[in-house]
C-alpha cells in the first residue's frame, strides 16, 4: 500500500445476538486453553458481518475488562502479553482488534493501494464501530457467563468508550476512559501550542515544517500527520516513556502478514478518523462533540490524564469531567505522563480496576 501516513504515528490515540457469533478461521484458537479457570483464545468472531479479531485471557471466575484500542487502527493485541501477562491472574483480558484495524482489516478485502472509490464506499463510522463493540460485549457475556463487563478506552478508544457506554450503561460495571477524547477536530490549538514551543526552543526543523503546512484546517490526512509528529515529538521530551520491550510484538504477531496488515490499517483508519478532501473522504471525527452530547452516565466513570498531554490536554478532559454526570466520577491527573501509555498509567489502571465493585 502506498500511504504510510501513520508510520510514525503509531500509538496516537481497546442472549447471543446474530451479529455476534464464534467462527474459527484462519488464525486458530489456542487450543481453547482451559486449566483450572484459565481461559485463553485467540480467535475471529462475526461481529455485524465482519469476521473481527479477539483474544481473551485470564482467570474466568475474574472480572472481565474489555480493552478498546487507540488510533483508529492502533491494536494493542500484539502488545498486550508484555504490558498485562500478570493482570490474568486477577481480571479477563480481552483486546480487540477493530473495524478497519489490524487482523481484523485483513477481513475486509481491501485493494493493495487505497482508492478513493474505496475510501468512499467503505467509510468508517463511530455509530458503526460503536454498534460492533456493543455486540461484542453482549457475545462476551454470554461466553464467559458474566452479568457486565469493566470497559476501558484509551485515546480514539475512549471516544468509542464514551459512546459506548453512554448508549448501554447495562453491560458494564463501570467505564474507565484514558487520555479521553472531547472535541478532536481541534487541529488550531495544537498547531499554536508546538508553534509557540518550537519558538520557545528555537526548534528550527519544527517552524520550518510548521510553517510550511500552515494553519489549520488542512485538507490532507498527510499534513495532519506532519502536526501530529511534532506533538509527539513534544510530548515525548516532557515526559516519561514506556519500557521499549512493551511495544515489541509477540512472536505471533512478528510476521509479515501482521505487519502488512497493522500499517494498511493505521492507514485507512487515520485517514477516515481525520479526512481528505483530496479523496473525498469525510472527517470522522467531526461527529464528535462529548461537551454537547455523552454527558450522562449511568454507571461510575473514571479518567485517567497525563499531564504532559498535548493531544488530548488536561484542560478539555477536566472541563468534560467536571460537566459530566454519573454515580462515582474520579481523576486521575498523573504528572511525566503524556498522551501515551507508561508505567503510571498501567498502575493507575490496575489500581482502577481492583477499585470497582464487579458482582
Amino acid at each position: 500500500m502506498k500511504f504510510s501516513y501513520l508510520a510514525a504515528i503509531i500509538q496516537l490515540f481497546i442472549t447471543l445476538p446474530a451479529s455476534a457469533q464464534h467462527n474459527d478461521i484462519s488464525h486458530p484458537t489456542s487450543a481453547d486453553a482451559i486449566i483450572n479457570n484459565r481461559i485463553s483464545e485467540e480467535q475471529f468472531i462475526e461481529i455485524n458481518e465482519l469476521k473481527q479479531w479477539v483474544t481473551i485471557k485470564g482467570d474466568r471466575s475474574k472480572p472481565v475488562i474489555l480493552f478498546l484500542h487507540g488510533g483508529p487502527g492502533s491494536t494493542m493485541s500484539p502488545y498486550a502479553e508484555h504490558i498485562y501477562k500478570e493482570w490474568e491472574k486477577d481480571f479477563v483480558i480481552v483486546q480487540w482488534d477493530q473495524r478497519g484495524a489490524g487482523r481484523t482489516y485483513e477481513q475486509q478485502q481491501a485493494p493493495e493501494e487505497l482508492t478513493p472509490e474505496y475510501l468512499q464506499t467503505h467509510p468508517l463510522t463511530i455509530e458503526q464501530m460503536a454498534a460492533d463493540g456493543i455486540a461484542l460485549s453482549e457475545y462476551l457475556l454470554q461466553h464467559l457467563k458474566k452479568k457486565k463487563l469493566i470497559l476501558f478506552g484509551t485515546s480514539w478508544g475512549s471516544a468509542l468508550g464514551a459512546t459506548i457506554a453512554t448508549k448501554r450503561p447495562d453491560l458494564f460495571y463501570a467505564y474507565v476512559g484514558h487520555s479521553q477524547i472531547v472535541n478532536p477536530n481541534d487541529d488550531l490549538s495544537l498547531y499554536n501550542k508546538v508553534y509557540q514551543r518550537a519558538i520557545n526552543n528555537n526548534d528550527k526543523q519544527s517552524l520550518d515544517l510548521l510553517n510550511t503546512i500552515g494553519k489549520p484546517p488542512h485538507e490532507q490526512a498527510k499534513t495532519v500527520g506532519q502536526l501530529w509528529r511534532i506533538v509527539k515529538k513534544y510530548e515525548r521530551e516532557s515526559s516519561v516513556a514506556a519500557p521499549e520491550f512493551w511495544f515489541v510484538e509477540s512472536p505471533g504477531y512478528n510476521n509479515a502478514k501482521d505487519d502488512q496488515s497493522r500499517r494498511d490499517g493505521d492507514d485507512y483508519s487515520f485517514v477516515n478518523f481525520v479526512g481528505d478532501k483530496r479523496l473525498g473522504v469525510a472527517a470522522m471525527r467531526t461527529s464528535i462533540n462529548f461537551l454537547a452530547n455523552n454527558l450522562e452516565f449511568k454507571i461510575p466513570v473514571y479518567f485517567i490524564q497525563g499531564e504532559e498531554d498535548i493531544l488530548t490536554p488536561k484542560e478539555t478532559t477536566k472541563m468534560y469531567f467536571d460537566q459530566l454526570t454519573a454515580p462515582i466520577k474520579k481523576y486521575f491527573l498523573l504528572p511525566k505522563t503524556a498522551h501515551e501509555f507508561n508505567q503510571s498509567v498501567v498502575d493507575t489502571q490496575y489500581e482502577i480496576f481492583k477499585a470497582i465493585k464487579a458482582f
